[in-house]
């Protein structure tokens, strides 16, 4: 098909509603490492990664060797049945999960199932039914995920999810409470009590909440915030969830999961996305006494499938072999000096967070108001397309740039991203 019948069939056979990021829709033909090209051959330099699900470079051929070597030797089997591939990376993430405490996997095939199987095991563990989560969180599209989303814009419509309730998240740029860190007394953290006293049986099943949020515009908590949460909730009856489905292998740099860098050791973690770098695979991790509640039996005819698994492993060891743990926080830091600078240069820029390579820039169409510049982040992304460079965007205003290149490129691709960032806020600047 060319791009004009990809297009017409776009319109006339998919849903609707499924989003896309520009006025006029990309159409991706091929990939390599961090470049993809559309379908008229013109090239773009990818620093979104797919939403953070190119962990290490387009059709790495290392990844793409094992993969093919599985599939002309084993391609389905369903958790009915065991194989080599699914045991081994059980093997490998229980050897790497935090402190090594959560030894116990559950194989899907998305983030939306990995967190409805969390829930799940969190409301069996503790005998509670209660769920917080957190306001700008993004935790999936499936009706109980959509549920405990904290953004409107990705909730459904129809009758709302019982036993969730809302807290504030640790949005410093634009605190709830109006404060700023550290005077603050992380007021966000401690709030979470008050939350269960007030709008819960006073028991809760658990807590679910990403270590930096996603499609909130990659929210970044303050070092103190996530232990006092943890602790509340589990003084209260119930389990500490780690959304990880963008925040975890290698991607924040150092640690290989997100919530490591506040020291917290979850009960339950969950992720999908870079984990097989573009293979569907979704993953719930968790303690062996949690994962022994989840009444049996219970399957999933994709999950754990042997060629997911397979990249999956052979994920994990090219990023041990490469170092990229350590090589995305320093490729993380030089970003944020870029970022920092244009930040400098450019007044649209309000914000700068992010860890690793996870950073984001919130856009202000005026410093001191802080008022969400949406339809300049909007217009930025089309400035970097027509320059050769793909952005993401996030938000509840829809005014936070994403990056998540891949964890393998290097400072010269950094150096060009920037330099190319740099002349699209002067197009949007000066129209």
């Amino acid at each position: 098909m060319n791009q004009d019948e990809i297009l017409l069939a776009r319109s006339e056979f998919l849903f609707p509603a499924v989003f896309h990021l520009y006025r006029e829709p990309l159409v991706l033909a091929r990939s390599k490492d961090q470049y993809v090209w559309d379908a008229d051959g013109r090239q773009y330099l990818d620093f979104f990664g797919g939403i953070v699900t190119v962990s290490i470079g387009h059709c790495n051929d290392e990844i793409n060797a094992r993969v093919h070597r599985q599939i002309d030797t084993l391609g389905h089997t369903s958790t009915l049945y065991s194989s080599g591939p699914m045991m081994k990376l059980a093997q490998q993430l229980a050897s790497i999960s935090p402190n090594g405490a959560l030894t116990r996997s559950m194989f899907t095939n998305s983030g939306s199932e990995a967190n409805e199987t969390a829930i799940h095991a969190a409301r069996m563990f503790t005998g509670n039914s209660d769920i917080i989560a957190l306001r700008h969180s993004y935790h999936g599209r499936s009706q109980l995920a959509a549920a405990l989303t904290g953004n409107q814009a990705w909730r459904y419509s129809g009758p709302p999810a019982a036993g969730i309730t809302f807290a504030h998240n640790a949005y410093c740029y634009r605190c709830p409470f109006g404060l700023t860190y550290p005077n603050c007394e992380l007021r966000c953290a401690t709030d979470v009590k008050d939350l269960i006293r007030t709008t819960t049986s006073g028991r809760v099943a658990g807590m679910i909440a990403e270590p930096i949020q996603g499609v909130g515009g990659f929210i970044t908590p303050p070092p103190e915030y996530f232990g006092i949460v943890a602790d509340t909730v589990r003084q209260h009856g119930g389990v500490f969830i780690s959304d990880e489905v963008q925040t975890a292998w290698g991607r924040t740099g150092d640690k290989w999961f997100g919530i490591e860098h506040w020291g917290v050791t979850p009960d339950i973690l969950t992720s999908a996305k870079g984990l097989a770098n573009g293979l569907p695979i979704g993953l719930t991790l968790a303690r062996d006494e949690v994962a022994r509640a989840v009444p049996s039996p219970t399957i999933a005819t994709f999950g754990g499938n042997p060629i997911s698994s397979e990249a999956a492993c052979a994920v994990l060891d090219f990023i041990e072999a490469h170092g990229l743990r350590t090589r995305t926080a320093e490729n993380g830091a030089y970003l944020r000096e870029g970022l920092l600078a244009l930040q400098d240069k450019h007044p649209l820029i309000g914000d700068v967070r992010g860890m690793g390579l996870l950073q984001a820039m919130e856009l202000v169409t005026d410093r001191a108001s802080r008022t969400p510049a949406t339809a300049q982040a909007a217009a930025l992304l089309e400035a970097a397309r027509e320059l050769g460079l793909l952005l993401g965007k996030g938000g509840l205003h829809g005014n936070c740039i994403r990056l998540s290149p891949p964890m393998n490129i290097g400072k010269a691709d950094i150096d060009e991203f920037l330099l190319r960032l740099d002349r699209s806020f002067e197009t949007i600047s000066s129209q």
